[in-house]
């Protein structure tokens, strides 16, 4: 496991680096994509709380804890992956704000949602052709109250899986590509203002 070329890019934990797995299929969020999202967030990222699907090793919730998120839920399904975004919260200082759901993504959103928890930043990131772009927005679609009043659903993805302008009660407020990646947002039906 090896650490080199992933690292917190802003916040209390700004250039920590970060432990990964060398050798998996893992696609990290490049620098340049995560900077832009958290750029667009801005603001919001104080004191929200954040649900990080398809997290790897949690940049990208790691990443919402430096700009100030009171907590972070991540989920993931590789065990490996899984234990090291907890030692990665607890290398950022982190460990105490951060929940890790080792599960499949639509086993782990059913039980948030039994448990009645609602998100104000939604990243979900999942692999590139593998169709859980499709299947994540249509349970985010038919369950848009996992996504809190006024909050956002961003959505990173290949430029040839468009999920389209609405999935259920979401519907897409903004849209920005690099290259083959694309990061869209959304926003639940009747608060799409201010993208």
């Amino acid at each position: 496991m090896e650490g080199g070329d992933m690292r917190i890019i802003g916040g209390l934990a700004k250039g920590r680096r970060l432990r990964s797995l060398k050798g998996t299929a893992f696609r990290p969020t490049m620098d340049k994509v995560r900077e832009s999202v958290f750029s667009i967030l801005g603001p919001r990222v104080e004191g929200s709380r954040f649900l990080d699907i398809y997290a790897g090793v949690g940049t990208a919730g790691l990443e919402a804890l430096s700009r100030g998120a009171t907590e972070a839920t991540f989920v993931e399904s590789h065990r490996p992956a899984g234990k090291l975004i907890q030692e990665n919260a607890e290398l950022c200082g982190f460990g105490k704000q951060a929940r890790v759901i080792m599960a499949r993504a639509a086993q782990a959103l059913a039980q948030l949602r039994r448990q009645g928890r609602a998100f104000d930043i939604v990243f979900a990131d999942p692999p590139y052709g593998s169709g859980e772009v499709g299947a994540v927005m249509s349970r985010l679609g038919q369950w848009p109250e996992m996504v809190a009043e006024g909050g956002v659903l961003v959505l990173q993805r290949s430029r040839f899986e468009d999920p389209g302008e609405t999935a259920g009660g979401l519907v897409r407020v903004r849209s920005v590509r690099f290259g083959e990646t694309v990061v869209d947002y959304y926003r639940r039906k009747g608060s799409e203002r201010g993208g």
